[in-house]
């Protein structure tokens, strides 16, 4: 996208809806323009008629309008800054708001292919530079232009040939300026890269300060912090180099200027074309001109690094999701739950292998169907497919004869369920993460669903029960406290579809005959998906799938497995007879 494009985008979706706001603003620097003017002017008559030829009936009046000329100068400053400072802060909100939509909205295939941390710094830092340059930058160009253009009227009214002299100064300190602003923008790509990764770096600390602290690796993780942070450090020195470079620059134009201006001014008074006051009176505006001309020199690095951001941020707003309503997509009616998978093929973007090759399946409404394969044989994919986490490259994906794909997404979602091994919680209170599933739902649905779950064991244990913050994903929680609660929610949710990845793994034997349990209550009645590497977790299933490498390597009951699958019957020979 170009700069000019990206400008224009920015003024139609973000700022166009309070340029009310923003020309009040403009107004008031008109005046700060007007009252700067009338500073540098009333030298003039002060030096002249109270000095020179001592005029005493202006004694009070010259410098009551010098005070308030200051004074307006003062309040339209602040005001049109107030102002621009709402109008940031609510353009800010609304692109934070676009981004979050986006993110919330988008396939699970572009979450899972940036870490969390970068899109942090999007939302974030990248964030700020573009309210900085909607804001900040049209403040700052308004009022600096009206200033200097009020302050070159008092230039060129009190002597033309210096005020061509002086503006000479613009152009000099623009073409440098121009230049600093493209190294800008390159050096503030590079620190927002930095960042990002830092975050991301961050984020991985706090997940994982246990496994640290076990294997005692803290001196190496402090080491890679460190090194992130010089990185950062260096990009940031740059920005602010890069910056500062500005000032050498526009100090010796504006001392050269004003020392050739001093030596043409001498000339001019001896030859009698220029008096003294009139003199004062333009130094005293070219001086007060300095402030905005390296305003606007500088104006370019804070317009850069705002394009910067905008490319890193308008891409991920404007990000075209594959998973979408399709065409006369009609509401997802089911009544018995079966599935079936017809021809389906389907293969991850960042992986060249094929996930899942041609595959036929046929799960029975209201059964229980397992999943048994390898690690990486496609299981969890299959599960990933049926809520559209994904979307198939081929074939089709059925429930009671209605292609999932030509069933609103929203219908779809709403009749499954997922209990997963990675159990996903808020830091929140318990009774706010069972409710996720359906906030309508009462205190008695909630604690009923608890009791299912036998999640209510260990809730009135605790000080303030229902209402306990459980800290980030659970923290606070065992894991199988977690994985109850995570049940807990989808009883409450009571979808005819259950999908569960794993749920029981990694638990006790007294724990898992407890979620054993409360996944029995979660699944009577329900169309059942189960992937399990513990085959005793499985053994009743109606229907149990082998998969192996993308396709199906054996179906139907446990019995008919163990004579018609060695894959099977390796699984439960290495597992059922250990036990």
């Amino acid at each position: 996208m170009e700069n000019v494009q990206i400008l224009k985008r920015l003024y139609k979706n973000y700022t166009k809806k309070y340029l009310k706001n923003i020309l009040i603003s403009v107004f008031f620097t008109v005046l700060l323009a007007a009252s700067t003017s009338a500073v540098a002017y009333l030298l003039d008559p002060a030096i002249k008629q109270l000095f020179i030829e001592q005029k005493q009936s202006l004694i009070y009046i010259i410098p009551s309008l010098i005070v308030v000329a200051f004074a307006v100068k003062g309040l339209s400053l602040y005001l049109a800054k107030i102002i621009m400072i709402r109008v940031s802060e609510e353009v800010r909100k609304d692109i934070q708001t676009d981004m979050f939509a986006s993110l919330i909205k988008a396939d699970t295939q572009l979450v899972d292919n940036k870490h969390s941390g970068k899109f942090i710094t999007n939302l974030t830092n990248d964030v700020g530079m573009i309210t900085n340059l909607v804001s900040t930058a049209i403040l700052n160009l308004f009022k600096d232009s009206l200033t200097l253009i009020g302050l070159l009227s008092v230039m060129f009214y009190q002597n033309w040939k210096l005020s061509l002299i002086a503006i000479i100064m613009i152009p000099l300190a623009s073409t440098a300026a121009r230049a600093l602003g493209k190294r800008m923008g390159k050096v503030t790509t590079q620190q927002m890269q930095k960042a990002g990764i830092l975050n991301s770096y961050l984020i991985e600390i706090f997940k994982n300060h246990k496994i640290i602290k076990i294997f005692q690796k803290e001196n190496y993780e402090k080491k890679r912090a460190d090194r992130y942070i010089a990185d950062l450090k260096e990009t940031s020195r740059k920005i602010n180099e890069v910056f500062v470079r500005a000032s050498p620059i526009m100090e010796t134009l504006t001392g050269i200027m004003i020392a050739f201006l001093i030596f043409v001014s001498a000339k001019l008074v001896a030859n009698n074309e220029l008096e003294v006051s009139n003199f004062f009176s333009f130094l005293a505006a070219m001086m007060l001109a300095y402030q905005p001309v390296r305003s606007l020199a500088t104006l370019n690095i804070s317009i850069q690094q705002g394009l910067s951001g905008a490319k890193r941020v308008l891409p991920i707003i404007d990000d075209v999701q594959e998973i979408n309503e399709n065409e006369n997509a009609e509401e997802l009616e089911v009544k018995k739950g079966e599935i079936t998978f017809e021809k389906v093929k389907f293969s991850y973007a960042i992986k060249e292998q094929r996930a899942l090759n041609l595959i036929n399946l046929n799960i029975p409404g209201k059964k229980m169907t397992a999943l048994v394969g390898h690690s990486g044989a496609g299981k969890s994919t299959i599960l990933n497919l049926i809520p559209r986490f994904y979307n198939i490259n081929g074939g089709d994906i059925k429930i009671d004869n209605q292609s999932i794909y030509r069933s609103t997404i929203f219908s779809l979602r709403k009749n499954i369920s997922l209990v997963s091994q990675d159990t996903t919680l808020f830091d929140d209170t318990i009774k706010n993460n069972i409710a996720y599933a359906n906030f309508e739902a009462s205190q008695k649905d909630i604690e009923e669903a608890a009791n299912f779950s036998f999640a209510n064991e260990f809730i009135e244990k605790l000080p303030n029960k229902y209402e306990t913050i459980i800290g980030e994903n659970g923290v606070r929680l065992s894991g199988g406290e977690k994985q109850r609660l995570s049940i807990a929610r989808a009883i409450l949710k009571k979808s005819p579809i259950i999908l569960l990845d794993e749920a029981t793994s990694s638990l006790d034997a007294e724990t898992e005959d407890k979620i054993q349990k409360a996944i029995n209550f979660l699944t009577k009645g329900r169309t059942t998906i189960v992937i399990a590497h513990r085959l005793s977790t499985i053994l009743n299933s109606d229907k149990i799938y082998v998969i192996d490498k993308g396709n199906v390597a054996g179906e139907g009951k446990h019995e008919d497995l163990l004579n018609s699958s060695n894959l099977y019957r390796n699984f439960y020979e290495k597992q059922i007879k250990k036990e």
